[in-house]
């Protein structure tokens, strides 16, 4: 009996070792980069409200949408995220319909109101990796915005330009043909930490 005690102790031991060394690896792993879907509230208040239930992942047509398991930390476990490199959002704005609880708010598809509440993130440009500002006409990340001239404008040579519009959906990142990408988006919630 000692012995079966024993490897149960063992066991529980280095799983508390394996989540806890996960947890870290997440806290001190900047190529995290996400941002959670259009409407969501602040990350506390996100956090606090999502209940995990998975309905914003399953209405989304663009299946942008994933859960964390424990890279982003237990706080974080089966909360919705978004790399926008990977799949970027649509601002179709049916996940909001979707959640129960208002941690992702329900707002209309328009833009006025897209403008006012989503604040995913917003877009910034490495003018050492844009083609446009090296010479070569690109405007890739300009035509595949939803909110063109709102949210980004081009210049001479395409050369885009990020405007207060952005509100971080990823499209422009997503499009982006240079690897690495010349434009990215820089996510809210750690924008707010580099502010405090």
């Amino acid at each position: 009996m000692k012995r079966r005690a024993f490897v149960k102790a063992l066991a529980a031991t280095g799983i508390s070792a394996v989540l806890a060394e996960n947890v870290l690896a997440a806290k001190n792993n900047p190529s995290l980069r996400f941002v959670r879907p259009p409407g969501s509230l602040s990350e506390d208040d996100f956090i606090s409200r999502c209940i995990r239930c998975g309905k914003c992942g399953e209405i989304c047509p663009n299946r942008c949408i994933k859960f964390f398991s424990f890279e982003n930390g237990m706080a974080s476990l089966d909360t919705p995220f978004i790399i926008p490199r990977e799949q970027a959002c649509i601002l179709c704005m049916k996940c909001g319909d979707a959640c129960p609880t208002g941690a992702i708010k329900p707002l209309e598809r328009e833009m006025h109101t897209i403008l006012e509440n989503v604040k995913m993130g917003k877009a910034r440009v490495d003018v050492n990796l844009c083609l446009s500002y090296q010479g070569k006409t690109c405007g890739v990340c300009y035509r595949a915005c939803p909110l063109a001239d709102v949210a980004i404008r081009i210049g001479m040579l395409e050369q885009p330009h990020v405007l207060e519009g952005c509100v971080g959906c990823g499209l422009c990142e997503r499009s982006c043909i240079q690897i690495p990408q010349a434009i990215r988006i820089i996510p809210d919630h750690t924008r707010q930490q580099l502010k405090t």
